[in-house]
């Protein structure tokens, strides 16, 4: 009967101990078939640590970040302005926020902002891919063909399987097909 009593307490140290299989832990973790109990002449067993709610690592930029990124996706480029605006000012040293501000700025036709915010992510992180094909889709915007097609190569140049930038280029090179070298459009 005893042995029948500890059972039960057996199997729920067991499932107690599988659901916090995911929580941090301050040590060396046991195999997944080591014997459950402790072993002559092995280390003391391993303390469990959760992290309290202050300890989480939580970034003022954060939401905005999120929130930024949700809008310019649905083309709402006015409100990721807005909260990428909010995120830089947050974390000044976040490029993402940077990098998502200057799209936005890109989208609303405000390109002398746009340039202010491609140089705060350069001075982060340098001319990162992102950043070439983005600025190269800027000027491509502005009608800046030349300056565009420097930026996406020098993009492609670094990843040539990057799709993004390979889509870029290809309507980059479409938009050539409607403009003579002269700069105006062609009547075809």
């Amino acid at each position: 009967m005893r042995a029948r009593s500890r059972l039960p307490s057996v199997v729920a140290m067991i499932c107690l101990a599988g659901s916090l299989a995911a929580c941090e832990t301050s040590g060396p973790v046991a195999p997944p078939d080591a014997a459950i109990g402790p072993v002559a002449g092995a280390d003391p067993p391993t303390t469990l640590t959760l992290q309290e709610p202050d300890e989480v690592k939580y970034f003022a930029s954060d939401e905005p970040l999120h929130l930024g990124i949700e809008h310019f996706n649905r083309g709402h480029y006015g409100l990721a302005e807005r909260y990428f605006q909010d995120a830089v000012e947050k974390a000044p040293n976040d490029p993402a926020a940077w990098i998502g501000l200057a799209a936005s700025y890109d989208r609303l036709a405000r390109f002398d902002l746009a340039d202010r915010a491609y140089k705060s992510a350069i001075r982060l992180v340098g001319e990162t891919t992102q950043i070439l094909n983005n600025q190269g889709y800027s000027y491509m915007l502005r009608g800046n063909l030349r300056a565009a097609r420097v930026k996406m190569l020098k993009a492609y140049e670094r990843e040539p399987t990057n799709p993004t930038v390979v889509n870029n280029l290809t309507l980059l090179n479409a938009s050539y097909k409607y403009i003579d070298r002269a700069g105006e459009v062609s009547a075809h």
